[in-house]
């Protein structure tokens, strides 16, 4: 059977061709010749290291038929547009075209970071390999501990979770018992807190040997706590944590490395010289790269961040009555800056409230370059606003204000009037407490920091907004 198609018919066929074409076309299924539609392709922007990353291309774009105006580095693109590929160097407003169509927002904006005026720290940034290691199995040291944090990248796996781990050898006297105690927080966003604080007995004359051990050389040192420990040499370490008797019940394996591309810096010491001789003494590293794996109860997260290590010992002479509790502090701000503060209360913390207008034990410290420069500030003030009661007359702080600016020991930046302050508010808390006898309380928590830094220099008025996360740990008794 022929079939006919008569004229009608052949009309009304062209006549849905032509619709259907102009409605594919119309909703882009069908591209324009003449205008052809953009890919598309997505960056974010990282103030931090003033770069633009590809985190998406949906076809395969030649970067040759991308404009790109404004200050930057284009010398890592290849020939393709590819996921990750990275223009670095930004400076002031870049603009991003394909065959003059806006990709994306089509303009970024990067703010010019000023730098602080640096402190003169001759003499204090240099630490032997002895330094690094135990110091507690001299007769006149009873008190040691080696501090490791991180607040991670919003890049990984953990975005903004914070990490503090601390190896610490106490003085008998401190909790009256199970003087040896490993510390592992590991705190996101949402106020979850995994791991805590474990604490082991130790063992009275030579036959036993104590929990927590530590052996230092040339080479470099390390600290165990049963199969967790931390090893390496400035300015590489490993710190590997595997434990499941954290009060949290969670199964933890941390594996990280930790890498700083500046020198220390010395926060006290007894001695001048020979510094590693001195009975007490503290120093700290401070915007350490710091890279690895995290594994919580059998799931397993790539993590990057930037770190912390401070390192700590003390006299025998430094009695319990005369160290009533500490704040160390370290902060990552959203800018790329890093800010240590410490402090060390030698009057009893009976109100949350107590300020101490005098002690020589305190300090801030900032650094805009990951320790490569530093800014000392010598006069602390730290304000408590509120605070939460653990017992008998004990609080411990849940927000805090901190102000700190130059005195006459920071010569050098003194004439920058250098004011700076801090609203420090804890999300994540986790606390353990010590009762009868030592009352001891500790507190380790996740905070969320904001503030502002303001300086003068050759008749300029400067003044910068600062945000960002921080891992806090607080002791009273």
């Amino acid at each position: 059977m022929k079939l006919k198609v008569r004229k009608i018919d052949a009309i009304i066929i062209v006549a849905l061709i032509i619709i259907a074409t102009g409605v594919f076309f119309k909703v882009g299924y069908i591209p324009d010749p003449i205008n052809p539609k953009p890919p598309r392709i997505e960056f974010r922007q990282d103030d931090v290291n003033n770069r633009l990353i590809v985190t998406y291309v949906s076809t395969q774009v030649l970067w040759s038929d991308i404009n790109i105006t404004g200050d930057c580095d284009k010398s890592l693109l290849t020939k393709y547009v590819h996921q990750g590929d990275e223009i670095i160097d930004c400076q002031g407003t870049i603009t991003i075209r394909y065959k003059d169509k806006p990709l994306g927002e089509g303009t970024w904006h990067f703010k010019q970071i000023e730098n602080l005026p640096g402190s003169i720290t001759n003499g204090l940034r240099n630490v032997a390999p002895l330094d690094e290691g135990p110091h507690y199995q001299k007769l006149l040291v009873n008190r040691e501990w080696w501090h490791y944090t991180a607040v991670l990248s919003m890049n990984c796996d953990l975005p903004g979770w914070t990490i503090s781990i601390s190896f610490n050898h106490m003085a008998r006297n401190d909790l009256f018992k199970n003087p040896d105690i490993f510390i592992v927080t590991l705190q996101d966003p949402k106020g979850k807190t995994y791991g805590g604080i474990i604490d082991r007995s130790r063992p009275l004359g030579l036959l036993r040997d104590p929990v927590l051990t530590a052996e230092g050389s040339d080479s470099g040192f390390s600290v165990y706590f049963e199969d967790s420990y931390v090893k390496g040499k400035a300015p590489d370490w490993h710190v590997y944590i595997k434990e499941d008797e954290f009060e949290s019940k969670d199964d933890l394996i941390i594996d990280l490395t930790y890498f700083a591309s500046s020198s220390p810096i010395w926060l006290f010491n007894s001695r001048i010289l020979d510094k590693s001789d001195g009975k007490t003494g503290s120093y700290m590293f401070t915007g350490c790269e710091v890279e690895g794996t995290i594994e919580i109860n059998g799931l397993t997260y790539g993590v990057e961040g930037i770190g912390h290590h401070e390192h700590t010992w003390t006299s025998i002479a430094v009695l319990k009555s005369l160290i009533n509790g500490w704040d160390i502090c370290h902060i990552k701000l959203n800018n790329g800056w890093n800010v240590y503060y410490n402090k060390y209360y030698v009057l009893p913390q009976l109100k949350a409230a107590t300020t101490l207008k005098f002690n020589p034990f305190s300090k801030v410290i900032i650094t805009t370059d990951q320790g490569e420069t530093l800014t000392i500030l010598d006069n602390v003030d730290i304000e408590i606003i509120e605070s939460d009661k653990l017992f008998l007359l004990l609080n411990i702080p849940t927000k805090t204000k901190v102000t700190a600016k130059s005195s006459f020991s920071q010569f050098f930046v003194e004439p920058y009037e250098i004011n700076l302050e801090m609203n420090i508010d804890s999300n994540t808390e986790y606390v353990h407490e010590w009762r009868l006898p030592s009352y001891v309380g500790m507190k380790i928590s996740r905070c969320d920091v904001s503030g502002s830094v303001s300086w003068k220099d050759d008749g300029d008025n400067f003044n910068i907004d600062l945000e960002g996360i921080g891992t806090i740990w607080h002791m009273r008794h």
